[in-house]
């Protein structure tokens, strides 16, 4: 069953033609990857134009080198404008993939080292440092959400921008059902579990429900069978992928559901913040790093793009989570845990569902209308949804059980103080989604929190009224 489509959101498809995508954060490291995909869609109204837009001159211009690269020998290739101009970016945009930093990764280091200091969790979407990324990151999406209904009306805009399920709340308030967030976190460990029953994933239906970066899978069917009870039986089976080093086995058979991997911050906190608190550097760091020697070697015109930019990826790829799975003593991630297939795979089958009314089902962060009882109307969820020229409807899910329940009602409520913290420039509204977080155990730390990120980063300097 999917919930209702109200009036108003019967959009209909793109026009075919020239179908025009538009990428602000242009510049990030991880374009490729959606241009990758474009130059894999030949079918009729794909994409044929991308326009990168970034406030940074030479990440633009690195990117497009790539880019470029990667279109040598492929005739039908989309075009590429890059640009520093926003309105220009906007004007015209079918689809408008939003994909900033908001303080770039010298930003994300800053909010692991201040919350850590407090001996807190700073990752970049969990606990501390995913409210301090939040509140920097609101302003700005609300003002492109704003600058996108006014330029770009028929624009659909899919958020990648993170906090994913965050951000793109704020910007369905200026634009509706007309934001999709997408994350590919979701499919990555549904896809790991149907391989892992020997099942085919593009045949799977996932009974997966949460928020962003907090949610679960309760069931896989094949062929209208669950086969769940099957993983969750065999303890052997359970412990062979990625999310059964990570969490143990007993623990995924008492919970009887798979988590997200970013539930280990909240069913390990201690270990991880131990572990991040040894590490030689955090990830935003190492990241930062890495991508500064990157973009630094680009500005050579003698340095060869693509394989350059291959190499860091797969070094980012293959350290991604690994206090964590050294906490767990989980090892080196599988090859196939390496496989391509992320988040540009689930953009480029949103945009063709849209475009084209191919009608799909897809894990996305909508808003959750009647799905969730827990929560209103306009509370972004993440959860499956059947796609088409109208957009994404979520569909029907059983009700949360209580240990989730109070998990995902928490951080939103989190989610709904860092949204009014970023409308009034209220302090005690940010202390208040900092204390009310389930992974910051004190008011007083929450105050300090506040403190310490305000020094840290000018751009909350807003966060200055009683």
């Amino acid at each position: 069953m999917v919930t209702a489509t109200d009036p108003e959101r019967s959009f209909g498809p793109v026009a075919c033609g020239s179908v025009k995508l538009t990428i602000l954060g242009g510049g990030g490291f991880r374009v490729p990857l959606v241009y990758g995909a474009l130059l894999a869609d030949h079918a009729e109204g794909r994409v044929t134009a991308v326009t990168l837009y970034d406030t940074d001159a030479d990440r633009l211009t690195a990117v497009a080198r790539v880019l470029a690269d990667q279109a040598e020998g492929v005739p039908d290739a989309p075009s590429v404008l890059a640009t520093t101009e926003l309105d220009e970016a906007l004007r015209g945009a079918d689809f408008v993939f939003s994909a900033i930093r908001v303080g770039g990764l010298e930003g994300r280091a800053a909010d692991e080292r201040v919350a850590l200091d407090e001996g807190v969790l700073g990752q970049e979407t969990v606990g501390a440092g995913g409210i301090a990324y939040g509140l920097r990151t609101v302003p700005v999406a609300d003002g492109l959400a704003r600058r996108i209904a006014r330029l770009a009306p028929h624009a659909w805009v899919i958020n990648f921008t993170n906090p994913a399920g965050l951000v793109t709340e704020a910007m369905s308030r200026h634009l509706g059902d007309r934001v999709i967030g997408i994350c590919d976190s979701p499919v990555g460990l549904g896809r790991r579990i149907a391989r892992t029953l020997g099942a085919d994933p593009d045949r799977a239906w996932i009974d997966y429900v949460g928020l962003n970066h907090l949610g679960w899978v309760r069931g896989l069917h094949i062929d209208g069978r669950d086969e769940l009870p099957r993983l969750l039986a065999d303890p052997e089976l359970l412990g062979s992928f990625e999310e059964g080093k990570l969490f143990g086995t007993d623990w995924l058979r008492s919970l009887g559901a798979i988590p997200n991997e970013y539930l280990h911050y909240y069913y390990f906190n201690r270990e991880a913040v131990r572990a991040y608190q040894d590490a030689e550097q955090t990830r935003g760091a190492f990241l930062r790093d890495q991508q500064e020697g990157f973009y630094a070697r680009m500005k050579d015109p003698a340095t060869p793009a693509l394989p350059t930019w291959d190499h860091t990826r797969a070094e980012r790829e293959a350290t991604y989570m690994s206090e964590n799975r050294e906490v767990a003593g989980a090892g080196e991630r599988d090859e196939s845990d390496l496989e391509s297939g992320g988040y540009e795979q689930v953009a480029l089958a949103l945009m063709r569902a849209v475009a084209r009314n191919e009608r799909t089902s897809l894990i996305l962060n909508v808003r959750n209308r009647t799905t969730l009882s827990v929560l209103d109307a306009d509370a972004v969820i993440e959860v499956p949804c059947l796609v088409d020229a109208n957009g994404a409807h979520p569909v029907a899910v059983d009700p949360l059980p209580y240990h989730a329940v109070g998990l995902v009602t928490a951080v939103k409520a989190v989610e709904r103080a860092v949204l009014d913290a970023a409308a009034t420039g209220s302090r005690a509204t940010a202390v208040q989604a900092f204390a009310l977080h389930p992974l910051v155990d004190s008011v007083s730390v929450a105050r300090r929190l506040v403190d310490g990120y305000t020094k840290a980063h000018p751009g909350l300097a807003y966060l200055n009224r009683a």
